[in-house]
């Protein structure tokens, strides 16, 4: 089943109109304080209305939930609603979302409130609140266990803040302020986030105790200019940028060299998006009515697209003007003055249907995919099987091949989280119910989960290994099993898996361990590779692991504690 819904701001009324993309009629109309702007959660889960006039940010359950099975997800559709959760304060503004932590900065106050997806949804409204030392129109992020904050202008608030604070979880200040002029704008690719300054970006990475930041400046052959709007790729590693009115700029964030690739449009732009489902593209608006598709990796425009009358730049910022969305296999734009929805196919790059939508239709965000359903609701419930096989007690006889597609789906390394301290409470859970300290554990598994591949697919035999945003990949076949006993008396199985074919820096030999011995979707694992089947046995003392990519921090840290 594949469901799409679009959700939909009026520019001056205070309403969320939810639309849906598939059957493409108006589902429902959600009354909120003031005209708002949306974000989605990166999950699709909800949908989040910021109200700067209203000082509040209002949450929707967009009705669509996906349960992710490896090999393949589940879909569970239900009626969008408010949920009753509401972040309050004064003149909210930015919304920044990082690995399921939201952070919503009150200029008025210069302050962040930053809540998770679950208790939203839940309809509550519970946050904790950072301080940025005086109002400005700034930003927050959490940073895994620490959170970045702008630094205001303190000769002048109402200037742009003149940069990044870096926070602990109290509240202390960590090292000193990372400069950057002028910011205003800041987005996340992969495992990178960058902020926009007015003499380049803030590159911000995970260190081994506190995020590392460096600055990358603009290059001398740029135009003056500057960024001040982020967009980061989604499946490549990069950053979409506007520049200047008739400008916007691709950002590769990991170059040495030639960092900064400038697109000239035709007329000045309006809005841009990247494509999440086709990675290669993003989509500019420039104020002719004409969409364009830009291919990033070639940085050049490939195909434009009449859509709409003219929306002259001209006038106040915040006039009503076109915004863009994707949906699926639709791009959708906005037409305010004419109270409809542009959708175009991504694939022909032409024009499919409108959608009417009353009143003024301004920002949009859009949620779905494709998933299985079953009948009545059903429950996939996380678990670890018998106790005493997760423990490491079997039977041989209990042991049976497993396929690669047990292993099937997108996964994410825990190692970033355990070197930023999100994983801190786990240690000390750990602590209080072993026989060592929670230093003691730490060190531990930082032994044990350190790796520099931050993300594995595994989809119809290719694994894929991303270092740093490159990728290598590989063909396996299933080459057995092999039994370990280890020195507590319990033991493990290896499932191993032989490189048939794929890059030649893509390892000979996979092995994974999960604790599980027979056939079963596997909801995390310990992986093992290198060129050498027998030697690669050997090593008990670095088992990079790996959880769902849908999986937010907290919802690691909770499926640890677990168990």
């Amino acid at each position: 089943m594949t469901a799409w819904r679009l959700f939909v701001s009026d520019h001056s009324e205070p309403k969320v109109t939810a639309v849906d993309a598939v059957k493409r009629e108006v589902i429902d109309t959600f009354q909120v304080k003031a005209p708002a702007a949306l974000y989605r959660s990166s999950s699709g889960a909800a949908v989040f209305a910021v109200q700067r006039d209203g000082n509040v940010v209002s949450t929707i359950s967009t009705g669509i939930a996906f349960d992710d099975h490896g090999d393949h997800r589940d879909l569970d559709v239900e009626a969008p609603r408010l949920t009753g959760a509401e972040i309050a304060g004064g003149y909210p503004v930015h919304f920044v979302e990082h690995h399921g932590q939201f952070a919503v900065f009150f200029d008025k106050e210069g302050a962040a409130r930053i809540f998770g997806e679950r208790d939203a949804l839940n309809g509550k409204a519970t946050s904790r609140e950072v301080s940025s030392g005086a109002p400005h129109h700034g930003v927050a992020v959490a940073f895994g266990g620490h959170d970045l904050v702008s630094v205001p202008d303190l000769q002048e608030p109402s200037n742009l803040p003149v940069g990044i604070g870096v926070l602990d979880r109290v509240g202390a200040e960590l090292g000193t302020v990372a400069e950057c002029p002028d910011l205003h704008g800041e987005a996340a690719s992969g495992n990178i986030l960058a902020f926009a300054c007015s003499t380049g970006l803030l590159v911000v990475t995970y260190g081994k105790v506190a995020p590392e930041i460096r600055h990358l400046p603009y290059a001398d052959g740029l135009p003056d200019g500057k960024a001040t709007t982020l967009l980061g790729g989604r499946g490549l590693q990069y950053f979409l940028g506007n520049y200047g009115p008739d400008k916007v700029v691709l950002i590769d964030p990991t170059a040495e060299a030639d960092a900064f690739r400038l697109v000239e449009l035709a007329t000045r732009r309006v809005h841009f998006a990247v494509d999440p489902v086709r990675a290669r593209f993003a989509y500019v608006f420039t104020e002719d009515g004409q969409l364009h598709q830009l291919d990033v990796v070639r940085g050049e425009m490939l195909a434009s697209l009449k859509l709409t009358d003219p929306y002259s730049m001209d006038g106040p910022w915040s006039d009503s003007r076109p915004r863009v969305a994707v949906a699926g296999d639709n791009i959708v734009v906005t037409d305010p003055l004419q109270s409809k929805l542009h959708l175009v196919d991504a694939a022909s790059f032409t024009k499919a249907v409108e959608i009417a939508v009353e009143g003024r239709p301004f920002t949009i965000v859009a949620v779905g995919g494709s998933g299985q359903t079953h009948e009545g609701k059903e429950t996939h419930a996380h678990h670890h099987g018998d106790g005493q096989i997760y423990k490491g007690y079997f039977e041989d006889s209990q042991i049976s091949d497993r396929p690669l597609s047990d292993y099937a789906g997108d996964w994410q390394s825990v190692y970033p989280y355990l070197q930023d301290g999100t994983l801190d409470p786990v240690w000390m859970h750990k602590a209080e119910n072993g026989e060592t300290s929670a230093e003691h554990y730490k060190a531990y598994y930082e032994a044990g989960y350190r790796t520099d591949v931050e993300r594995i697919t595994i989809e119809d035999g290719t694994v894929t290994f991303y270092r740093a945003g490159k990728a290598s990949a590989g063909r396996y076949a299933y080459d057995g099993y092999e039994i370990l006993t280890y020195e507590k008396g319990n033991r493990g199985v290896r499932f191993i898996f032989r490189k048939t074919g794929g890059d030649s820096d893509a390892p000979q030999f996979i092995q994974f361990s999960d604790h599980k011995i027979a056939p079963e979707k596997a909801d995390h694992y310990h992986l093992y590779w290198g060129d050498d089947r027998a030697e690669l046995l050997k090593e008990l003392s670095n088992w990079p692991t790996y959880y769902p990519a849908s999986l937010s921090a907290g919802d690691i840290v909770a499926e640890m504690l677990a168990h």
